[in-house]
């Protein structure tokens, strides 16, 4: 189920077109109200957030998301016609997973959401350093103990634990979770590395800091 939060009627009714139109099982919501009456975190697969709504706001929405451990792993994407690189940055900080500016075209809108839905596909579970990650069902495992992260914390700790012991560099990492390329603002893979490490505890030591490069997760 894919969920879609935006009040400006003629946007929503395009989007839910070209989405139903793709195959997709769509809820179309107008305000904060109506999605979070309406949302089944057991069914969600997307949420597709506008940053200017009635009432709470998008990225408010997002934050509300990412707080609750039932919603904190689903995927989000932002859609804004403010064009603003502040709210690409904000929208990416509090941990949505891409972030689209209006006016969009169709096509590049639904192979986004493809993206999305596919880093859901089942892979082999990893085990580095005492955590366990389980990519078919997105859980972690630190210590023994069950460990909830965003959609966008698990892309990061699967990426590095894949490549334990290589350096990574923060662009690569930007452009492989994020999909943005170079001379984008990389202040956010910082902020979620912190995040990741703080949530991971004492098995957080895993991730080091490469300083001037990158990151890499120790074996």
């Amino acid at each position: 189920m894919i969920y879609v939060v935006e009040d400006d009627k003629s946007i929503r009714e395009l989007v839910a077109y070209a989405m139903d139109s793709a195959g997709f099982e769509t809820v179309c919501c107008n305000s904060a109200a109506e999605f979070f009456s309406r949302l089944d975190p057991s069914k969600a697969q997307l949420a597709i957030l506008d940053i200017m709504l009635p009432g709470e706001n998008g990225l408010e929405i997002l934050s509300h998301l990412r707080s609750r451990a039932e919603t904190a792993q689903i995927p989000v994407m932002i859609m804004s016609a403010l064009g603003e690189e502040m709210d690409k940055v904000r929208g990416l900080d509090l941990g949505a997973d891409d972030y689209i500016a209006k006016p969009f075209g169709i096509m590049e809108f639904l192979a986004r959401v493809r993206a999305l839905l596919r880093r859901g596909e089942q892979r082999g579970e990893l085990s580095v350093a005492g955590v366990k990650l389980c990519p078919s069902s997105r859980r972690v495992e630190a210590g023994g103990e069950s460990v909830p992260l965003t959609a966008k914390e698990f892309d990061l700790l699967e990426y590095l634990m894949r490549r334990a012991g290589a350096v990574v560099r923060r662009e690569e990492l930007l452009g492989a979770v994020w999909g943005y390329s170079g001379g984008e603002e990389t202040r956010t893979v910082d902020v979620h590395i912190r995040a990741l490490r703080l949530k991971l505890g004492e098995a957080g030591k895993l991730i080091k800091t490469v300083r001037g490069v990158g990151y890499m997760a120790e074996k």
